[in-house]
Formats: structure tokens, sequence, C-alpha cells
């Protein structure tokens, strides 16, 4: 920056200009007092107008010129050769009064706006369709819906409310009765579980599962790999690496529980002192059992007539009748009947009968036939969760699933439960009770993602080479090694259009 001034002042032998510890030192030549611009070579366009009156100064001695402002300097550094107009009034103090303070500069800029700052991109988790993990046990879940929308639903039925204190409930499942187009989903649903479970144990003889004793990290295959994410206790020491021992099926995918609720709509909410009277089960069988499962085990109450919401509070006008009554009006007559779950795994478990009875832990050992059958199973396991997750999605869309959103616990139903057993993040301030919110799939079912492998029988999988590695659900990962075909929505996933390099040719890519 260089300052042009108008009229040069008489310097004397003791000014400042002639001080060599004075920052404006040198300046004797270059910087003149009165009227003028202050100009950059960097930024051409910007124009500061200095105002000063040269007659409060005296002849004989000389006023230092004032020193740039540093938030000048942030404003030069960050304008970007755009144009930008500054004005710098100058306060009118005597000579005795400006040498000991800083001058207090005024900026007053254009309407031009600033540049926007880069995105930040997350170098650290370079994975657009896996969900991101939270940086910090206290960060609170992302929410499935904006707040801004939940606001104003809630301003809607508030609103509603007040026009009409009385109502009765048309949408189901909220009048309490059942989604038609949704009995037969749950009940298919229910059946994919169960063939599920089945076809992981039996792959399970051949692939091993691994997981880490100190963390909830899984691998698929032989040899663990030695990408350093662990943890666990005392992970520092081990430069986060992972301790590996024999997984099972619960590694692979996991099912949360929640409470059984008989009435979701009379009394949608467990209280703290039911926690022990009320059962618990995995949650999307919960899920099932409230869009039209019926279960002997877990019954619940089934309306043919809407419920009325009087001022917020559900009311049920429907008349009570003898059970077996309504046994027969909840039944649906162009329903098909309960298909037990153990017909649909008749062939699997026909053709994958050899493969169990002969004590084979590797799949270099299996002939053709039993690769043959080994992928027939691969592949109906694998359809068998496709179907549960998108059924499931459906479901999800009309019956509400709630989750915490500091903790794993999960609630199937209109209102989170009331249990004070949360020991997460701020739970004091709760006093133990849960922060729900909307539930995603990943919270209804745990998919548990692991690192994708190549080849079963190559090296382990290398830190260094972590970000040209895919991700994929373990059990699309374990049914694809077994031979299923890869599905077209896991492809992008598991980066199989990446070549990663080999452990030498780590330091030759960039």
């Amino acid at each position: 920056m260089q300052l042009s001034f108008g009229q040069v002042h008489h310097l004397g032998p003791n000014s400042i200009f002639s001080n060599p510890r004075n920052p404006i030192h040198g300046l004797k030549n270059q910087t003149q007092f009165g009227y003028g611009l202050i100009t950059s070579r960097l930024y051409p366009s910007l124009w500061t107008s200095v105002a000063s009156r040269n007659s409060e100064f005296p002849q004989n001695d000389a006023v230092a010129p004032p020193r740039q402002s540093p938030l000048l300097q942030n404003t030069i550094s960050r304008q970007g050769g755009e144009d930008m107009r500054a004005t710098v009034i100058l306060p009118k103090l005597s000579l005795p009064k400006q040498l000991p303070h800083r001058l207090k500069i005024t900026l007053s800029f254009a309407s031009e706006t600033w540049p926007a700052p880069p995105p930040s991109v997350d170098d650290g988790f370079p994975y657009s369709d896996v969900p991101k993990p939270r940086r910090r046990n206290s960060e609170r879940k992302a929410y499935v819906t904006p707040m801004k929308v939940l606001i104003e639903r809630a301003k809607a039925e508030r609103e509603a409310r007040k026009a009409q204190p009385c109502r009765v409930l048309a949408e189901p499942p909220d009048n309490g009765l059942l989604v038609p187009e949704l009995v037969e989903v749950a009940r298919r649903v229910y059946q994919a579980r169960g063939s599920l479970l089945f076809g992981l144990s039996q792959l399970l003889r051949v692939i091993p599962v691994l997981r880490c004793r100190l963390c909830n990290e899984v691998h698929i295959g032989y040899v663990g790999h030695e990408i350093r994410t662990c943890t666990g206790p005392e992970s520092f020491s081990r430069n986060a690496m992972h301790v590996w021992t024999r997984g099972g099926v619960r590694d692979v995918v996991s099912y949360p529980k929640c409470f059984h609720l008989y009435d979701r709509v009379g009394k949608p909410r467990v209280g703290h002192d039911e926690r022990f009277s009320v059962p618990r089960l995995p949650a999307i069988v919960e899920l099932c059992v409230q869009a039209g499962l019926d279960l002997e085990k877990y019954p619940t109450k089934r309306r043919t007539k809407p419920v009325y919401c009087i001022e917020g509070r559900i009311v049920d006008f429907e008349s009570v009748v003898k059970e077996d009554e309504t046994k027969i009006k909840y039944s649906f007559e162009n329903d098909k009947p309960f298909v037990n779950s153990s017909s649909m795994l008749t062939q699997p478990v026909e053709k994958v009968h050899n493969v169990l009875e002969s004590n084979v832990n590797h799949l270099n050992q299996l002939n053709d036939e039993e690769r043959s059958k080994l992928r027939d199973l691969s592949k109906h396991t694998l359809d068998s969760w496709i179907e549960m997750i998108s059924g499931a999605k459906k479901m999800m869309e009309k019956y509400t699933v709630n989750t915490c959103g500091y903790c794993p616990e999960i609630q199937v139903g209109p209102k989170g439960h009331k249990l004070r057993m949360c020991k997460a993040s701020k739970h004091q301030s709760r006093n133990g009770l849960h922060a729900w919110q909307e539930a995603t799939i990943d919270d209804l079912v745990g998919p548990n993602y692991v690192w994708h492998v190549e080849d079963l029988n190559g090296p382990a999988l290398n830190n260094n080479l972590k970000r040209y590695y895919g991700k994929a659900p373990a059990v699309v990962e374990l049914c694809v090694q077994a031979g299923a075909p890869i599905p077209d929505q896991y492809r992008s996933m598991m980066r199989l259009d990446v070549v990663s390099p080999d452990r030498d040719e780590v330091d030759l890519v960039a």
C-alpha cells in the first residue's frame, strides 16, 4: 500500500521519520499530507478518501501518517478483486492527543456483496451414500424432517383443533384402523425376516464373520482388515488397531427391541412403572403387528370404527363386544391366509443340505455343485433382505416410528414411552427421559456397514488405501461373497468402478 497526499511539511532533525525504530521510517519521500487516495497494485479499484486538516498541525514538526487499520487490512485481503468503496474518517485531534492514541477508523461500504466461501469438504468421511456417523456421542442425530416443517405442521394441527374441537379422524392409522394395502406387506416383511435369519445362519458356516472385541466394528472374511478405526478402550496404545474374534448373526444384522402396544391409539405410551409388565419384541416385528400381522404371543386391539379427537384427546365410542365377535369383524375376507415362514425356506434348505452335512469351513473346499447350492442360498437370502427393507420403508411412511436422538432406543407408535432409562448425553436435564424424534430405516434395522473386500483370499485391507475401498451392509457383503449378484442400489456404495492400488504403490498415488 502507498499513501499519496497533497502537501509536504518541513521535517526536523528529530522528526519521527528519522527514527529507524518507528514503523513509518523510510516514508519521508513517499508520504505527503492533505487530501488524496490510497491505492494498491493488487486492488486498483479500491478508493479511499482521507480527511485531515493541515492547519491543525504546526509547520516545524512532522506528523506521522495514521497506521493502517487491521480492519482495513482484512477487508482488502478478503475483497477478492471486486469493486468496493470505503470512506476513512479520521477524528479531529490535536497533535498532543493524536500521537499517543490510535486513530479510530470508520468504514462505510457500498452495496456489493462479499464472495461466498467455498463449501467445505469433509475428507474424513468421503461416503455420500453411507450414513455419516456422529463425531461425538453428545451430538444429536440428524432430523429426518426439518424442524421448520415440524413447527408448521404443529401450527396447522393446532389451528384445526381450534376450528373443530370435536372431529372424527378420517386417515388411517391415526384413527385406529388398519391401512388395507399394508396388511399383506406386513406379513411379507415378517416372512422375509425369518428367511433372512435362517439364510445368514447357514452362510456363516462357510464364510466367517469377524468382530472387534473392543468396539462395534465387523468384517467379512478370513483375515481382519488393518484399517485403524477402533474406538474402544485403550485404542490409543494400539494405534486404533482392532482385536478380531469370531462373530455371529447378531453382528451381521441387529434388531433393536421396543415395547409392545396393545392399543396403539388409546394408550400409546408405556409408563416407567410398567417397564417390567409390558413385553418387549423386535421393533420390526412390532411394526408388522401394528400394520396388521396377527401373532398369538402379542395380542393387539383391532378397531372397526374410527376414533374421535376432542380437543387433542383420543376418545373411543366403540361399543364393547365379545372377544369372539371382534375376531370375526376384524378379519379381512380378501386377505390371503397367513403362510408359515418355514414354507418359504423349503427349497433353499434342500439345496444346501449337503453343504451343511459336510464340515466345510472354506470356499475353496467346495466343489461345483456345492458352490451352486451356496449361490442359490445367498441369492435367496439377499432377496429376503431387500424385501424386508423395502416393505419396512413402506410401512414407516404410514406408521410412526420414534427413536431417541442420543441413544439407540426405539419405539413403534405415535409417541415414545416414558421410561427414565436414557443414559446418553444431557439425560440429567431430561430426568432420564429420551429425546424422541422420527426414526430412519437404519434405526429400525441395524445394517452394520462393513468394508467391501474384492478377494477373500487376498491380503488384508491396508489403512493407507482406505479411501479406495467401498462399503456395504454386512448382509449384502456376506451374500455377495457367497456368490449372489450385486444389487444395483449398492454398486456405487461398494465402489466397484474404483481400482485400488497395491501396497507398494501407495507412495505413487496422489
